[in-house]
């Protein structure tokens, strides 16, 4: 089984969802349910690295993965599975996946 990382860009994915969900519901109980909904997918990674559907358009060897209405975007490695980005599905994923998480 594989130990999973979170790439910073992710990270601040996962900031900026948090955020935006507890703006839009204004419940912070909401806010924390979806982020923590699509952060459990990550262990899948862990034992089945090979889930998600590669994304060579997106960056070569990237794999993709939906969570709710987000795509998770992963690589794996020798010892780890670092997740690289988490993006809203209706967004450009070409664009948003080279692109800073506040844009």
């Amino acid at each position: 089984m594989k130990r999973i990382r979170v790439a910073d860009p992710a990270e601040r994915d996962l900031d900026t969802i948090w955020y935006r969900m507890a703006i839009k519901s204004g419940s912070i109980e909401i806010a924390n349910g979806v982020v923590e909904s699509i952060t459990e997918t990550f262990a899948l990674f862990a034992g089945t690295p090979g889930a998600g559907t590669f994304r060579d358009e997106i960056n070569p060897g990237v794999r993709g993965f939906p969570a709710g209405n987000y795509l998770i975007y992963y690589r794996e490695e020798e010892k780890y599975v670092t997740i690289s980005r988490v993006i809203p599905g209706m967004r450009d994923q070409a664009t948003a996946y080279h692109n800073d998480p506040e844009d």
